[in-house]
């Protein structure tokens, strides 16, 4: 059993948002996905997907979106990013997903996930130019540094309790936003995490992507542009 990793997929099968307006790269974009992740998914296996999943602006426009990804192998969990406006509660998302049989997702939301050799923890994060009002942007990023630690808290409780069964695990963040600003990158160390994927950054953005092994822990990038659409193997 694998896990994989996938983020952005902006799909729009529910509302008219067609992704070629940001370059030829995304003709046909869903059907790369789809491909690429029957290929090398298993119904076993997990896929993370951190983020900008669906343009739809409420659930109802956002349902045809979820039942794309539902109907591929694996199982799922998904967090919200900075375009994912049809999310409301975490107890109301999962309610409409139980409603409308969506039953291989997961919400990854002050919660965490025991899956195969990873503790799965993760928070949308925040950049540096999302908002004119820098005290805005500062109380979003205390909110979604609150977050990361409740994630990462309920993670290592199930390290805890896997350790004393003598079984050892690596904590994985999954955030949306690039996590090199404020105190992201210092929760993450204080927390012993060993992996770090994350999304977001499209086209030139990609000029920004960091990856590889920084201060103890290994970066990531998955955005499906960035990634031609393919699913990264964790």
């Amino acid at each position: 059993m694998a896990v994989y990793a996938i983020s952005d997929l902006h799909l729009s099968f529910g509302t008219n948002k067609p992704m070629n307006i940001f370059g030829e790269i995304w003709n046909g974009y869903e059907e790369k996905i789809k491909e690429n992740w029957i290929a090398k998914v298993k119904e076993e296996d997990t896929v993370i997907i951190p983020g900008d999943i669906s343009w739809g602006i409420d659930l109802k426009e956002a349902l045809e979106d979820f039942k794309f990804i539902d109907a591929l192998p694996g199982k799922k969990i998904f967090l919200r990013g900075n375009h994912d406006y049809y999310f409301p509660t975490k107890t109301k998302l999962e309610k409409f997903l139980v409603e409308n049989n969506l039953s291989t997702l997961k919400i990854l939301h002050n919660n965490a996930f025991d899956v195969e050799n990873y503790i799965i923890c993760g928070a949308r994060g925040w950049g540096k130019t999302e908002h004119n009002d820098a005290i805005a942007d500062k109380k979003i990023i205390a909110r979604e540094e609150g977050r990361l630690i409740l994630s990462l808290e309920n993670g290592m409780r199930l390290k805890n309790e896997l350790n004393a069964k003598g079984i050892e695990k690596d904590i994985l963040v999954a955030l949306h936003f690039p996590p090199f600003i404020s105190r992201f990158e210092s929760i993450m160390k204080e927390y012993g995490v060993k992996i770090c994927i994350y999304g977001h950054l499209h086209g030139y953005g990609h000029s920004m992507i960091r990856e590889g092994m920084i201060d103890g822990i290994d970066y990531k990038m998955v955005s499906c542009d960035y990634t031609k659409f393919d699913l990264v193997k964790l």
